[in-house]
Parts: structure tokens; C-alpha cells; sequence
């Protein structure tokens, strides 16, 4: 196999300085790289490369026709592969892997086992840890945290001081921002909103364009064969019960249930939970059920 750079004697403690032997990509021969620690770190093929003050350490590896820049540090055994790329002050770590073309730049982390793929994007002060899997067009910023098994993908956005953890997930075009909170196994998707102080927890989803807002609570009461009711408010000022693909006032979720569960288990079973979403809207208004 060809090499494509070369040390230069240039050292920074275990870090060693590269220079390209050949031109690729936007690289010229004889251009100089960043700092890594062995020829592990960095592949021979492809356009993979690290510039500027870039570092990769440890076990960690750059192939395929990812960048590493600026002052961006990979190190544990972390992958950051295909075309994506980390630059600015970004640190990916642990076993934590960025492909696809997705971008993790400014001062964001990725560690742990959490993957960043295809087109999302981890920015400014973000940080993402544990088990979490951040893709599609997703893109995650701010001061944002996301722990444990949370999920996001699709064209969502979770910003500011929002923080997902749990076994969350968010996807559609849903949007997580303020200092809103999900976790449990909270659903959030459609063109939903979370935000301000607001949490949202337990078995509930939240979804179609329903906004939680302020200091709402939202829970979800899950019915004996699996089925979620939630009671949230909504962007006109009202509640409504989010079931399935159901979006009701407590009238209307009453009449529909009446007329497709009546004298049932299940019927008698929905009628109750919808008696205590109305009764607890009453001392929580707020939405906590």
C-alpha cells in the first residue's frame, strides 16, 4: 500500500506531526497535517486527513473521507469515517463514532458509545454521551445534552438547554428547546414542540403539532394493552388527549371511544383514564397526568 504521508520528526509528547507525500483532495504534497500517535490513527486511503492542530490519539481512527481540524481531538476509540468531519474545538471519544456526512464542530462532544450519522449535525456546546444515536437531518446544539438510550433523528432540533435522556426518542420535524426535558420513553415527533421549562415523560408522545410549553408535566397513562393516553395543552389553549394516532378534546375522545369500545374491558378501562385526565387537568393545569 502507498503511503500517503509521512512523519516529519516534529513531535508534541506522544503526538507526532504528518505531511503529505502525495496530493489529494484538497491536500497538496508536501502539506502539513495535524498530530497523531501512530499510523493507526489515520488511514492510508482514501481522502481521510487531519489539518491544522488537529489531534487523534489513543486507538482512534480517521478513514474513509473524513476531516479532522482546527483544534479537534479524537482519542480513545472513537471512528470518525466516510465524509464526515469534526473541527473547531469538538472532542469525539470513547468508543463513539461519527460517519455518514455528518459534522461535529465548535465545542461539542460526542463520547461514550454514541453514534453521530448520516447528515446530523452536533454543535456549539452540545454534548452527547452513552448509548445515544443522533441521525438523519438531525441537528443538535446550543447547550444541549443527550444521555443514556435517547434517539433523535429525522429533521429535528434540539437546542439551548434541552436535555433528552432515558430511552427518549424524537424524530419528524419535532423541536426540543428551553430547558425542556424528555425522558422515560417519551415519544416526540410530527411537528411537535417541547420547550420552556417543560417536561415530558413515562410512556407519553407528544406529536402532530402540539406545543408543551412553560412548566407543563406531561405523563403518559398506558392502557392494559399497551395503548398511551396523554392530556397536553396545545398551541390554541386548550388540551387535548393524544392516543395513537388520536388528537381530542376530552368530549370528542369520550364519543369516539363510546362508539367503537362500548361495553368492552378496553372501553370500560378508556372511560376511567380519561375521568382522571379530565379530574387531574383540574388541580394541574398544566398538564401533568
Amino acid at each position: 500500500m502507498k503511503k500517503k504521508y509521512e512523519f516529519t520528526g516534529e513531535t508534541k509528547g506522544t503526538l507526532k506531526r504528518i505531511r503529505a507525500l502525495m496530493s489529494f483532495g484538497c491536500v497538496e504534497r508536501g502539506d502539513l497535517g495535524g498530530w497523531i500517535e501512530s499510523e493507526d490513527n489515520l488511514s492510508h486511503l482514501s481522502y481521510a486527513w487531519v489539518f491544522d492542530e488537529a489531534r487523534v490519539s489513543d486507538n482512534a481512527r480517521v478513514s474513509g473521507n473524513a476531516f479532522v481540524s482546527e483544534n479537534a481531538w479524537i482519542f480513545g476509540k472513537a471512528e470518525v469515517s466516510i465524509n464526515a468531519e469534526v473541527f473547531g474545538n469538538a472532542k469525539v471519544s470513547g468508543n463513539a463514532e461519527v460517519s455518514g456526512n455528518a459534522l461535529v464542530h465548535e465545542h461539542a462532544q460526542v463520547c461514550g458509545n454514541a453514534e453521530v450519522s448520516r447528515n446530523a449535525r452536533v454543535c456549539d456546546n452540545a454534548c452527547v454521551f452513552g448509548e445515544v444515536r443522533v441521525s438523519g437531518n438531525a441537528k443538535v446544539c446550543g447547550n444541549a445534552q443527550l444521555y443514556g438510550n435517547a434517539k433523535v433523528s429525522g429533521n429535528t432540533n434540539v437546542q439551548e438547554n434541552a436535555q433528552l435522556y432515558g430511552n427518549a426518542k424524537v424524530y419528524g420535524n419535532a423541536r426540543v428547546y428551553g430547558k425542556a426535558e424528555l425522558f422515560g420513553a417519551a415519544r416526540l415527533f410530527g411537528s411537535a414542540q417541547v420547550f420552556g421549562n417543560a417536561q415530558v415523560s413515562g410512556n407519553a408522545q407528544v406529536y402532530g403539532v402540539a406545543r408543551v410549553q412553560g412548566e407543563a408535566k406531561v405523563h403518559g397513562i398506558m392502557r392494559s394493552d399497551g395503548y398511551t393516553f396523554c392530556y397536553v395543552p396545545c398551541s390554541d389553549g386548550g388540551m387535548r388527549v393524544i392516543a395513537g394516532c388520536r388528537y381530542f378534546t376530552i368530549k370528542e375522545a369520550k364519543e369516539h371511544w363510546k362508539r367503537t369500545r362500548s361495553g368492552t374491558p378496553l372501553g370500560n378501562e378508556t372511560m376511567d383514564i380519561l375521568k382522571a385526565l379530565k379530574s387531574l387537568s383540574k388541580v394541574k393545569p398544566e398538564g401533568c397526568v
